[in-house]
């Protein structure tokens, strides 16, 4: 890995990437945003996705190989060696059956972090089965609490799985398995599953319900919309605003704002909590978003105005962070986190699948004769 102390922090990181879909993607775009030079194993064939490479895919360079070709196949196992770490998102048992599984890989580059990332785990009876965010959520406890109570509950994006329990935890193992081969001088399998990784999320909610304090009854609870200062409100004009008032002398200030006694509304009486929800939607509902905004400037009250993801862009606060970043005409959310003196930056897009492909043979040191022939074979795409 470089030396250059302000060279990005994970500048001379190699990684091969077996192109996938989902939560795998995300964690790569974090470890290229952080510096690591990322080569993508794209299958022959994949069509140009213009909006992933300028996003998500961006930070790659790509090489189409047929890995059911064992010339394909062989390019693989050179960029293997060469690598620190490889990221596969395939279901269980595809890899092995392809002749790339962790033990075939770590035996040619004992010092590879071998990551790999599923829904359901690599074992378990759900192990085979198709799913996706919502899936995984709901088999874990994550989705039964959320929404209205008298609803069923809504997708909440495909944040919590893919992006939280599964790339962050990914990226998480990847680095940790890294620090620890600085000791061994081996590396691992990073098994990462998106199950898992949402319920170490759930942690503090299992520490709740142990403790008598968390009720499976949506809506009565104190951060799932039960709490009539812990839930969104329309406004005037349609809008929503957000109000996530938890501590007592937070709760004081809302309610002074707002033109309510809160001797008369305690906040702990859970009784009056439906009473003191209808109230505030009648109280938003008297002014716009932006009217509330004006109000609450420069309070404690925390209340914040329910912005679009357009609007979030041009967010005063997230504007003076420089939050977002331009590329290529784009408004991208900037790299993080932030790091003070080998700070990340946005990759640059990637290019077509397999635009890569001869620089990259090239940089494995094949000859020009092998190149050819991988060509007219369609090893090599």
């Amino acid at each position: 890995m470089s030396s250059n102390p302000e060279s990005p922090p994970l500048s001379g990181l190699r990684v091969v990437e077996l192109a996938a879909k989902g939560p795998a993607p995300f964690a790569v775009m974090l470890l290229a945003d952080l510096g690591a030079e990322v080569v993508r194993v794209d299958r022959p064939g994949t069509a140009h996705d213009p909006v992933a490479a300028r996003f998500v895919d961006r930070g790659r360079r790509s090489i189409a190989l047929d890995l059911k070709a064992p010339e394909g196949l062989a390019v693989l196992e050179e960029l293997v060696e060469r690598a620190d770490v490889l990221v596969e998102g395939y279901r269980p048992g595809v890899a092995e059956r392809l002749g790339i599984g962790p033990q075939e890989c770590l035996a040619r580059n004992p010092r590879l972090v071998y990551a790999r990332m599923t829904g359901w785990g690599q074992d378990g009876p759900l192990a085979q089965r198709a799913g996706h965010d919502l899936n995984f959520l709901a088999v874990c406890g994550a989705l039964g609490p959320l929404g209205e109570a008298d609803r069923p509950p809504p997708p909440p994006l495909n944040l919590l799985g893919d992006f939280g329990g599964g790339a962050l935890y990914l990226a998480l193992g990847v680095l940790a398995a890294l620090h620890e081969r600085e000791r061994s001088g081996r590396g691992q399998v990073v098994d990462a599953a998106m199950v898992d990784g949402v319920l170490g999320m759930l942690t503090a909610y299992h520490g709740l319900l142990a403790a008598g304090l968390w009720s499976a009854e949506r809506e009565s609870n104190l951060v799932d919309g039960g709490a009539p200062w812990y839930r969104c409100y329309r406004t005037a004009d349609g809008e929503f605003v957000a109000v996530g008032t938890l501590e007592p002398r937070f709760y004081l200030e809302l309610m002074e704002r707002l033109g309510l006694d809160p001797e008369e509304w305690p906040m702990d009486d859970r009784a009056r909590w439906p009473e003191q929800r209808h109230l505030f939607e009648e109280v938003f509902a008297e002014r716009t978003r932006e009217e509330w905004e004006q109000l609450f400037e420069g309070s404690d009250a925390c209340v914040s105005p329910v912005f679009s993801l357009a609007e979030a862009a041009d967010a005063p606060h997230l504007r003076e962070r420089r939050s977002f970043v331009a590329v290529d005409g784009d408004r991208v959310p900037a790299a993080a986190p932030r790091l003070g003196r080998t700070p990340a930056a946005v990759a640059a897009p990637s290019g077509p699948a397999g635009s890569d492909g001869e620089a990259i043979l090239v940089e494995l040191g094949i000859e020009p004769e092998r190149r050819y022939r991988l060509r007219m074979l369609g090893a090599v795409a």
